[in-house]
């Protein structure tokens, strides 16, 4: 039976390489697409949590793992010596930068490395990973081909970008359309053939490249025009004039304009760092993308803007920084998740701490922040209590959880810095809040 006959007929069997925040979504799509499901995964923990029929990612009840596992639909291992069992496999790893902010492949590779020794006749492999244009066909193309098969007739390659949204109550795997494009027509054909099966709908692109390429316009789009607003809230700042104010008076205009809004600076695994894959492969071109370059540097300031707001709210209370006890309103990098990657609210954390200010944190969905997220660097989450914002100098929103109550926050702290507009719905002028 072909590889077609197998996906239309729903018996191929799925892979998917990596299962965090895009694999085991990802999984569960085709699970209840009634496909059979194969995780694989370096990490213990996570492995058994799929076995045991338990979710670990947020967007993916546990109820659904429980009820696929059960029914024989979704299974994870460590051996990835199972790869040989796949007709399908889907990669989704991370795909970070270097200290030096250029590409980190080696999840890739890895990935790649492991598929190439299982590799065979009929097989579909698609890369997720967000990367830099080139990459399907330069990187991971050529090492499979070293396994003797030929690409487009003995197996399938392509490229679909993943477009996870840790927390959107209204769009997930099965309702946001999906991007392929093949390394042959015959690949790209096989990629949306399957993909269409759980997802509504599939978009193909003429290769893996322009696929690669959606990603990053997608993601350098956000990053730029927060980049922008970003900006703007500093200059609204200096002209005396309410930043969200003005958003809202501009939102009012039904045509030509896209409201965007202020922040701490860009968390999250995408807007941080893809847009940076692509200004990399455009200094490979010696080409400088200016306006990807300049959005990071304005995003990756607005923690230090963050502090120097809150330095000059305390020094108008007549209170230093060094010493001061702060209380910071969240760590995760968007509201109603449990993802921290990347998130400015650290880089507050910190930057307030080596001003000689007494940090605390409070985030019902990170008890603790460890030290990944930079060397020696580690935290728990407090208890929020009346009592506690009564005695802190200072509180700062950097992450606006639904689940707070901004009235009573406010209301029992001596100052509160907003960098969020999360206590915008009490009014515009209170007297202990000052906004971005």
């Amino acid at each position: 039976m072909s590889l077609k006959d197998k996906i239309e007929n729903r018996s191929a069997l799925v892979g998917i390489l990596g299962l965090g925040y895009v694999g085991l979504p990802l999984a569960n799509e085709f699970a209840k697409a009634g496909f059979r499901v194969l995780g694989f995964d370096l990490s213990r923990g996570k492995v058994d949590s799929v076995n045991k029929g338990t979710s670990y990612i947020p967007d993916v009840p546990t109820a659904d793992v429980a009820a696929h596992v059960k029914a024989g639909r979704l299974e994870a291992t460590t051996d990835f010596g199972r790869l040989a069992e796949v007709d399908t496999v889907s990669i989704c790893v991370p795909t970070p930068l270097s200290k030096t902010k250029d590409p980190d492949m080696s999840y890739v590779e890895s990935a790649t490395q492991e598929v190439v020794k299982r590799l065979h006749k009929d097989m579909l492999v698609v890369l997720e990973s967000t990367t830099y244009p080139g990459t399907t066909e330069e990187l991971v193309l050529p090492m499979l081909e070293k396994s003797g098969l030929r690409c487009g007739t003995d197996f399938f390659l392509a490229f679909s970008p993943e477009r996870v949204d840790p927390g959107n109550p209204k769009y997930g795997v099965h309702n946001t359309p999906k991007v392929v494009g093949g390394t042959t027509p015959a690949c790209t054909d096989m990629a949306a053939a399957l993909y269409s099966k759980p997802i509504q709908h599939v978009h193909p692109v003429s290769s893996t490249a322009a696929a690669e390429m959606v990603k990053l316009l997608e993601n350098t789009f956000r990053s730029v025009n927060i980049g922008l607003v970003n900006e703007v809230a500093i200059m609204c700042r200096k002209l005396n004039l309410d930043v969200w104010e003005v958003i809202q008076a501009a939102s009012t205009k039904p045509f030509g304009f896209m409201p965007f809004y202020p922040g701490p600076g860009l968390g999250g695994h995408c807007i941080p760092i893809d847009p940076l894959y692509l200004s990399w492969k455009l200094r490979t071109l010696n080409y400088k993308a200016r306006f990807i370059d300049l959005a990071a540097e304005v995003n990756t300031a607005m923690p230090d803007y963050v502090v120097e707001t809150v330095a000059r709210a305390l020094n108008d209370r007549e209170r230093s920084v060094k010493g001061a006890k702060i209380l910071v309103m969240g760590m995760a990098y968007k509201r109603d998740i449990d993802d921290a990657r990347e998130s400015p609210a650290i880089d507050v954390y910190r930057l307030l701490e080596q001003r000689g200010a007494r940090v605390c944190y409070h985030d019902p969905f990170i008890p603790e922040i460890r030290g990944d997220h930079g060397e020696g660097f580690r935290a728990r989450s407090v208890e929020l209590t009346d009592a506690l914002v009564a005695t802190q100098d200072c509180v700062v929103i950097t992450t606006d959880h639904t689940c707070f109550d901004w009235a009573r926050l406010v209301g029992a702290a001596k100052l509160v810095v907003d960098t969020r507009y999360a206590t915008g719905k009490l009014g515009r002028t209170i007297p202990n809040v000052v906004r971005i």
